[in-house]
């Protein structure tokens, strides 16, 4: 697990599940987002989003509880 992968999720989830436009807020690629949250994904064994096709559509229960510790983690590294 990265803070980079936090950093992901946890804003996709600010931006309203919309990977493009996370990507254009952190000046990176939509494929580059997608690739990180699927291998936190398969690291901790759970889907932390539920998909329609490509769209992510809301967080499953662990995701839930995933992006509430994951931003915790990010305010005190950030300070």
């Amino acid at each position: 697990m990265k803070l980079q992968q936090l950093r992901y999720i946890s804003e996709v989830f600010r931006h309203d599940l919309n990977v493009s436009a996370t990507a254009e807020s952190l000046f990176t690629s939509q494929p580059g987002i997608s690739k990180q949250i699927k291998l936190l994904e398969d690291e901790l064994g759970v889907k932390i989003f539920v998909r329609n096709g490509k769209h992510l559509t809301h967080l499953t229960p662990a995701g839930e509880a995933i992006i509430e510790q994951a931003r915790e983690i990010l305010q005190r590294v950030d300070g």
